[in-house]
């Protein structure tokens, strides 16, 4: 069985969550900042990372939210040398504030947008899981809505 953790970050300001878009080959659709670890990284390190990669913002971790893991099928996995292996995804959500920086799109990465989006706006975006999981840890307001299905590299 192969293993992805990844660290990600739920940020607010004024009524509004902060979302890059990703359009990769893991899907489309809004998500939270954050991705992978790189080895030996601490996760703590990874979020703070990667969100100033997908956003232009230095940020400040508050609190750890919470660790979400699934396993996802061999028989789903997208690259064909992967195909056969069952695949656990361990990510660890952090709350975090804006300290300081600029908003701004990710040049060459994974994600091909980044806005502010009012809480009950998000639920018309087109948004992986992760965000509605992530909200409600946070108790941020969920309605319904759907979310964007995500393939497994």
């Amino acid at each position: 069985m192969d293993l992805r953790v990844g660290a990600y970050a739920v940020i607010t300001e004024g009524g509004k969550l902060l979302l890059p878009h990703l359009d990769d080959e893991v899907g489309i659709g809004w998500t939270l900042p954050g991705g992978g670890l790189e080895p030996g990284e601490p996760p703590d390190e990874a979020a703070l990372r990667e969100v100033l990669e997908e956003t232009g913002y230095d940020v400040e971790l508050t609190s750890t939210l919470g660790v979400r893991s699934f396993v996802v099928s061999g028989d789903r996995r997208l690259r064909a040398e992967d195909m056969g292996r069952d695949l656990q995804i361990l990510q660890i959500i952090y709350r975090a504030r804006v300290v300081s920086g600029m908003l701004r799109v990710e040049s060459e990465g994974s994600t091909d947008d980044v806005a502010w989006h009012d809480f009950e706006a998000v639920d018309s975006l087109h948004r992986v899981s992760l965000v509605d999981h992530a909200r409600r840890l946070a108790g941020l307001p969920v309605g319904e809505g759907a979310t964007a299905p995500q393939r497994t590299v």
